[in-house]
């Protein structure tokens, strides 16, 4: 494998977890960021984001040589053989990705690019993002090729290192080749073709799991009406092997980083062609209906939510990550907040004031005095709590187990009412397994 020298610009989540695990590649990496003291907190080592193994691969990177922080996109491309934009792009006005951060960079770097460089879009971007950055750098001599990510919050580097495939879309064969060997240590399936297919790859990849999530979370809907467990009716489903095990837990809702813009966006691009993409619009809308469900359920268990005060255990939007951004936690948060209810919560990676919520630092501080506790994240923690201590503390006894996280029996002993979604309470005792 060739050496090559690469630079990334944004060092968030993507930029960060790329410019590392490249530099783990053996290529030489220089990360550029606008943030002067992000840049200088991770030259001294300081890594702010919450991801298993990411700050270990820093550390290694800097101290090989191989991985070193700037201010300042100019200063990272002026001798880079591949630049990698990993920019934030999120929902801008009426649902469409806000392109100014990738607009601008491309005309900050455009004039200092080396000749015959490679520009890699890595930030998820509409259908025809590729041309209008080309055109914008406006260099015949420099290649612009699109690499999709596919990096989950909580498992990023292992993604990355251990891809189900890689994806990259370019007009020149060469590039795209170019681009591909930057990986072939992977020995990952590699997927070439055209830009636009490239773009379009990563909004389709990620409607489909944000509308297998609406799905499972509307057949919970249904099995609570008709006495049904959507435990066990997801635990048959998940075998065949068309379907799949994956997402395939009713939650809270889906939210994050990626998948709120990104429903969004795929709607104002079929809308852009003249295509009603009724089908996202209705995962969208079914992901709005399960937060206020959450809700619904905690009126129902507690009469009114007005003056009620409701312990809720996690705010971040999965396990894993202190990434806050479209959390379904803080979605539900802020309903139960508009209907009067007081709520004292607690996250293992929140330790910052919350509009709202009281945030608190110890589970058991969250939960005292509260009429009844939701929980939003499935934190491991959350699982081995002292249900008897939680009772104890309580003023009622309704615990809603938003992700089927808790184990039902140490609730029952505790005294608990154990409230679940797609499962009546008298019914909490998980799946069928098979034998």
């Amino acid at each position: 494998m060739f050496v090559r020298r690469i630079a990334v610009v944004g060092t968030g989540y993507v930029g960060l977890t790329t410019g590392a695990c490249l530099a783990s590649l053996g290529h030489r990496v220089v990360c550029a960021d606008v943030d002067a003291l992000k840049v200088a907190r991770l030259r001294a080592g300081q890594v702010d984001i919450l991801e298993p193994d990411l700050a270990d691969l820093v550390a290694r990177g800097r101290s090989a040589g191989r991985l070193n922080f700037v201010e300042g996109a100019r200063y990272a491309v002026a001798d880079a053989e591949v630049v990698f934009l990993c920019l934030p792009t999120p929902m801008g006005a009426g649902g469409a990705a806000d392109l100014s951060a990738v607009e601008a960079v491309a005309g900050e770097i455009r004039d200092v690019l080396p000749r015959g460089a490679v520009v890699v879009c890595k930030s998820t971007v509409p259908v025809g993002t590729s041309t209008r950055v080309a055109a914008l750098l406006g260099r015949d001599d420099v290649a612009v090729v699109s690499n999709p990510e596919f990096l989950r919050e909580g498992s990023a580097v292992r993604d990355f290192l251990h891809p189900d495939r890689i994806v990259v879309g370019a007009d020149s064969p060469r590039a795209a080749e170019r681009v591909a060997a930057l990986f072939a240590k992977l020995g990952a399936p590699t997927v070439l073709m055209d830009a636009a297919s490239a773009e379009m790859v990563k909004y389709a990849a990620n409607c489909f799991l944000a509308m297998k999530l609406s799905y499972v979370n509307a057949v919970a809907e249904l099995c609570e009406l008709v006495g049904a467990d959507v435990a066990s009716v997801t635990e048959g489903m998940g075998h065949d092997r068309r379907i799949g095990q994956s997402f395939l837990r009713p939650g809270p809702g889906w939210g994050g980083s990626c998948l709120p813009k990104d429903t969004h966006a795929m709607v104002r691009i079929a809308e852009a062609v003249g295509v009603d993409f009724s089908l996202v619009k209705a995962t969208i809308e079914t992901n709005g209906r399960q937060q206020r469900r959450v809700v619904d359920k905690l009126r129902a268990a507690v009469g009114t939510l007005a003056g009620t005060r409701i312990g809720v255990l996690g705010l971040a939007f999965k396990a894993g990550t202190n990434d806050l951004r479209d959390s379904p936690a803080l979605a539900v948060a802020e309903l139960l907040a508009f209907e009067g209810a007081e709520l004292v919560a607690h996250d293992p990676q929140v330790d910052r004031p919350l509009v709202g919520m009281t945030v608190v630092g110890d589970p058991y501080a969250a939960v005292r005095g509260a009429d009844a506790v939701v929980l939003l994240t499935d934190w491991p923690e959350f699982r081995s709590l002292d249900w008897a201590r939680v009772a104890d503390g309580m003023t009622g006894s309704t615990v809603l187990d938003t992700r089927d996280h808790l184990d039902p029996d140490a609730l029952h002993r505790a005294g608990l009412v154990l409230l679940g979604l797609g499962r009546e309470p008298a019914r909490d005792v998980g799946a069928v397994r098979v034998r």
